[in-house]
């Protein structure tokens, strides 16, 4: 019995039992029916009533065990018919299950238990529905931060394969100058001359490796600390070091506050982008020209009046260590990463940006939405 499937197992049992409920039934009617015989019997004969006492328990007893056979089998074939039913309301919803089941283990998403009752099989079926739920959203939120994980990962890759090759070519040049004044092989003979040079690449190396470790420092991932703040209180006292550069390179800086900005996001990482972009701005913009920043309650615009930069080339900007034919002189700049720790971070914390050219007047505007 035990290696029966579940329709068959539960056909015989309910129809074992039947059979042996009838069968019981027949017995006490046999056993207990002559019992009920009647002693005296009244009849009328020629209009005089006569009475006369008759045993009728053998009569009885002889009755029921003529009708036992077509009795027995009557009652087997009902047992029968009513154990297949029994059996089919007790397997189909159970089936059923179980195909949706074999759905459920292929990870087939429209799969769905029917529930047609409130019984505990209705129950069971609801149940299985949430937990496959419940299963397929873990699942989704697993494939989301593997994919998370790994362009996190294939960013790191990206982004120290730039900064390999960056420093390479200072090492390179560096390397040949040092040796060429060694061998004292034509102009590098003058020396005094060249160790300038050398110690202007050392510095420059010394920058950019600077530079690259505070960005691999900076948490990119969504769990940076959040805090509670007003960035129309910060602002000003954030745009401060920059409106005296400007100042000392004969460039106007303003600063338009329109709107309160409350604000819950990762203070340290908004500030970081903002003095990315003010850099960027007070760095390509020429004397006699002007920056400004404007904020509003859910976005901060910052302009700065220079040449606009072809639509081709802004997507490029914001790749590690990428500097367009215009500002290859790191002199005029940094090291290529301020556009890109401005991506990344903003990536992180869910914020959007547009970065587009103005006509009138010519320049730049970058749009930061605090908005998530």
């Amino acid at each position: 019995m035990k290696k029966l499937k579940l329709f068959p197992k539960i056909f015989i049992y309910t129809f074992i039992v039947m059979l042996v409920v009838t069968l019981a039934a027949h017995l006490f009617l046999y056993i207990f029916a002559p019992q009920m015989q009647i002693n005296t019997s009244r009849f009328m004969e020629n209009g005089v009533m006569m009475e006369s006492s008759l045993n009728t328990g053998w009569i009885i007893q002889n009755a029921i065990f003529k009708a036992l056979p077509v009795s027995l089998t009557c009652s087997a074939i009902v047992s029968l018919i009513c154990s297949l039913l029994f059996s089919r309301a007790m397997t189909v919803p159970i089936k059923q299950i179980s195909k949706t089941t074999e759905q459920m283990e292929r990870l087939d998403k429209t799969a769905k238990c029917p529930v047609d009752s409130t019984d505990e099989i209705g129950v069971l079926a609801d149940n299985v529905n949430s937990l496959y739920a419940s299963l397929l959203s873990t699942i989704e939120n697993l494939e989301e931060e593997k994919k998370k994980v790994s362009e996190a990962e294939q960013s790191k890759i990206d982004f120290l394969r730039a900064a390999s090759h960056e420093l390479k070519t200072p090492v390179t040049a560096l390397h040949a100058i040092l040796e060429n004044m060694l061998l004292g092989i034509g102009k590098y003979k003058d020396r005094d001359t060249y160790l300038l040079q050398c110690k202007e690449i050392a510095q420059q190396l010394s920058s950019m490796i600077q530079e690259v470790l505070e960005t691999s420092r900076l948490d990119f991932t969504e769990t940076a600390q959040v805090e509670t703040f007003d960035l129309s209180d910060t602002l000003p006292t954030l745009c401060e070091p920059y409106t005296l550069i400007a100042k000392t390179n004969q460039i106007g800086f303003s600063v338009d506050v329109r709107e309160d900005c409350p604000l819950c996001l990762p203070r340290k990482n908004l500030e970081k982008i903002l003095s990315n972009l003010l850099s960027n701005a007070v760095s390509y913009t020429k004397p006699g020209h002007k920056v400004s920043v404007v904020l509003y309650s859910d976005r901060v615009l910052i302009e700065n009046e220079c040449t606009p930069i072809p639509k081709e080339t802004i997507s490029r900007l914001f790749e590690p260590f990428y500097r367009p034919d215009f500002a290859r002189d790191r002199r005029d700049g940094g090291n290529g990463l301020g556009l890109y720790i401005v991506d990344t971070l903003s990536k992180a914390m869910g914020l959007s940006y547009t970065f587009e050219p103005m006509i009138c007047p010519n320049g730049m505007r970058f749009t930061l939405f605090l908005t998530k």
